[in-house]
């Protein structure tokens, strides 16, 4: 199995795992008016083909003591198996979530919302779990990136209903309750799907502890496995109760243009890319590959805001709203920012 040797190649892997994190949904964007159900199949498969590939090549080069991918595999417990299964799946649903939550209120909305939730749970679960860290710091970081999630909500709803009003003096539609129920609507979604996120990394921690531990390389296939199984499962309820729209039939897929597809299959093999890669480090053997924990949450976090920037700056989705909004998304950056900052320094004084 190929990991990292040195320090630097370890920071460029983290740092490509920003960057895939952070970018993967543009091929949402990209697709058009390809309903994200649709989408989420070619997502998937393409989750599991990348992690296919990356076990068959990376993965099956030996280490210095002789171990591959299907060495790995072969030594490892049943239930480490069991639970990586299951963490997929659980990561499934949060993020098929997450990405309704997209496509109703774009990258700028849910990704803040969504994942600042993802990063509030899987701290909160982690320190009762194993505490590490200055709770002082630890919590006060949770608390700003909770006031961070509701400063996005508060912009999403101001925005939502700006230009609710500005549609109805040009005299395009009539206020309604409606669009309040839409905004309402993406946050929920955003917070549930992180929720979800954030709560399957236990279950991975038992899978890559012990002698039976699994690799970082067949770790990956197997979550990747409950990526795509679960798919076809979560996926026929979010198609006949949709969050917006009317309901979607299976054989719509087949409909999509070989763009649309591909697309789905560059973002998960994109998505999958930054996972892999923030396995990869996680499990480096040598001393001087070696990140601390600090650094790698906030280059991990950090896509989140190069998801954000990325709605806000290539996607305009907050474009032609009014100062107060356009006040709300800044305070929402600082506060996400400030709160991350905390959270990755309070190992740093640990009582």
């Amino acid at each position: 199995m190929i990991l990292p040797q040195t320090y630097y190649g370890a920071l460029l892997l983290l740092l490509l795992t920003t960057f895939c994190w952070g970018s993967w949904a543009n091929t949402l964007k990209l697709a058009g008016k390809w309903r994200y159900e649709l989408y989420y199949y070619d997502f998937a498969l393409g989750v599991l083909l990348a992690s296919i590939v990356c076990a068959f090549t990376f993965g099956s080069q030996p280490t210095a003591d002789g171990l591959e991918f299907l060495d790995d595999i072969a030594h490892t417990g049943r239930r480490q198996i069991f639970y990586t299964f299951v963490s997929g799946a659980i990561f499934n649903l949060g993020n098929m979530l997450l990405l309704a939550a997209i496509s109703v209120a774009g990258l700028a909305v849910a990704l803040p919302a969504g994942l600042g939730t993802t990063l509030v749970v899987s701290v909160v679960v982690g320190f009762f779990v194993q505490p590490k860290g200055n709770p002082v710091l630890l919590f006060a970081g949770v608390a700003i990136v909770v006031a961070a999630v509701v400063t996005d909500a508060l912009a999403h709803m101001a925005h939502t209903q700006t230009k609710a009003e500005g549609d109805a003096k040009l005299g395009k539609t009539k206020p309604s309750k409606k669009k309040k129920e839409t905004g309402l609507k993406a946050i929920f979604l955003s917070v549930i799907g992180g929720a979800a996120m954030g709560s399957y990394f236990p279950l991975l921690d038992v899978a890559k502890a012990g002698d039976l531990g699994m690799g970082p390389y067949s770790l990956a296939l197997v979550f990747a496995a409950g990526v795509f199984s679960s798919t076809f499962v979560l996926n026929l309820f979010l198609m006949n109760l949709p969050v917006q729209g009317k309901a979607v039939e299976v054989f719509d897929y087949f409909k999509g243009r070989a763009k649309q597809h591909l697309l789905g299959l560059a973002g998960g093999a994109v998505w999958f890319s930054g996972t892999m890669a923030s396995l990869v480090v996680g499990s480096a053997a040598a001393k001087d590959a070696q990140i601390g924990p600090a650094l790698t949450l906030a280059l991990g976090q950090a896509g989140t805001l190069i998801g954000a920037l990325w709605g806000l700056l290539a996607w305009k989705e907050f474009q032609n709203t009014d100062i107060k909004v356009k006040t709300l998304i800044i305070l929402m950056l600082i506060l996400f920012v400030s709160g991350l900052g905390m959270i990755v320094i309070a190992p740093l004084y640990s009582r």
